[in-house]
């Protein structure tokens, strides 16, 4: 009998559904398919909002199970929220030197981010459950709602002035995936327990 490494189940779905979008993208990216490209980087990052949520719905997980699911989730980050986004903006122009610097630093900072939610994300979960209340510099998939509306401003502009807003956007992200800021961490699971807790009064009553 075949035995595969990893773990298999529904927990990892959308975790792999967002590198392949990504991976879908950079196709598209390098045609010059930019719409297209951006669409699937929006998915990636709405795949990427529940995957956590959907991972904590399944109950008893194993240590390993945990830690996979952390090391998983960063890894296809990289890609959905590093490597992408780096090539889409050097097919939309920035393939200057300065334009190859900013996305330099800006895979830099985005695995430098991820290597750091990995180390403290860890270490939480020895010492308590559930999630996080605040993130330590801005999550890298919050790529997927800037570099989107860069875009659709950029439409709206000169082909020069849509570069260099671009340009400013991923020097931005850059640097903020590194500023030791704490941003408030919303729960989507919230979006769902008001009618669990509704439901249990009414059986309670």
């Amino acid at each position: 009998m075949i035995r595969l490494i990893g773990f298999y189940d529904y927990t990892v779905i959308l975790t792999y559904l967002s590198v392949i979008s990504a991976v879908s993208g950079m196709v598209h990216a390098s045609r010059g398919a930019f719409t297209a490209a951006i669409i699937r980087l929006i998915f990636s990052g709405v795949c990427d909002m529940f995957d956590g949520t959907v991972a904590r719905s399944k109950k008893n997980r194993t240590p390993d199970e945990k830690s996979f699911g952390i090391q998983i989730d960063s890894l296809c980050d990289v890609i959905s929220f590093g490597v992408f986004p780096v090539m889409l903006c050097y097919f939309m122009g920035m393939s200057r030197w300065i334009g190859r610097a900013i996305l330099a630093l800006y895979i830099l900072g985005a695995v430098t981010r991820l290597g750091f939610f990995n180390v403290l994300e860890i270490n939480r979960q020895k010492t308590e459950d559930g999630t996080n209340k605040y993130f330590r510099g801005m999550p890298v998939t919050m790529v997927s709602f800037f570099l989107p509306l860069a875009y659709l401003i950029g439409l709206m502009l000169p082909t020069r002035a849509n570069v260099a807003v671009i340009h400013v956007v991923m020097a931005a992200m850059a640097f903020l995936f590194v500023w030791d800021i704490r941003i408030p961490k919303y729960d989507l699971s919230k979006l769902f327990s008001p009618r669990k807790k509704e439901r249990r009064r009414k059986s309670a009553a």
